[in-house]
């Protein structure tokens, strides 16, 4: 047998980078599309010091864990600075995201030329299930604070801690 035959195929993996704050059925119509096209897909929370998110990174890392655990190949981590840094790092040779919308689609455009320019890493467009298209972490979070029913949106543990946490303000 020569060293080829004995090697391990290479995992094929992709990348869904976000802040869920918190995450939704979009969110994860996307990660579970994605999860059966790669191997391992990993979904990258996004930490940014200048935005006061309404669940902290670790509790968002929760949230999406306790959503994706029946896919099994999906890795949950925070990432701080550049995507392509955490690609890199990890060897993810794509990032995956979803286009609810045009307007989507032409800043997503940018960041893919800037990230392919930057690491040779692509990004795959996905076009968002239309019960989705109007669907933003932004929205249901507004929708909820004044009282609106979002049960349909995110996953039921997800209301209980975007319930909770909205009661505790």
């Amino acid at each position: 047998m020569n060293a080829s035959e004995s090697e391990e195929p290479e995992l094929r993996r992709a990348v869904c980078p976000g802040s869920f704050d918190p995450i939704t059925n979009g969110h994860l119509d996307i990660i579970a599309r994605a999860s059966k096209l790669y191997d391992v897909v990993h979904v990258a929370v996004m930490i940014n010091q200048s935005k006061q998110g309404l669940f902290t990174v670790d509790e968002r890392i929760d949230l999406i864990r306790r959503a994706t655990a029946e896919y099994g190949n999906v890795e949950v981590e925070a990432f701080h600075g550049l995507l392509v840094d955490f690609c890199k790092q990890r060897d993810i040779p794509a990032i995956v995201k979803g286009l609810r919308a045009v307007s989507d689609f032409d800043y997503e455009l940018q960041m893919a030329q800037m990230n392919n320019g930057l690491s040779g890493v692509e990004t795959l467009f996905v076009p968002t299930n239309p019960t989705y298209s109007f669907l933003s972490s932004s929205l249901v979070k507004e929708v909820a604070a004044w009282g609106g029913d979002v049960g349909h949106l995110v996953p039921p543990f997800v209301l209980e801690a975007l319930t909770e946490r909205l009661r505790q303000r």
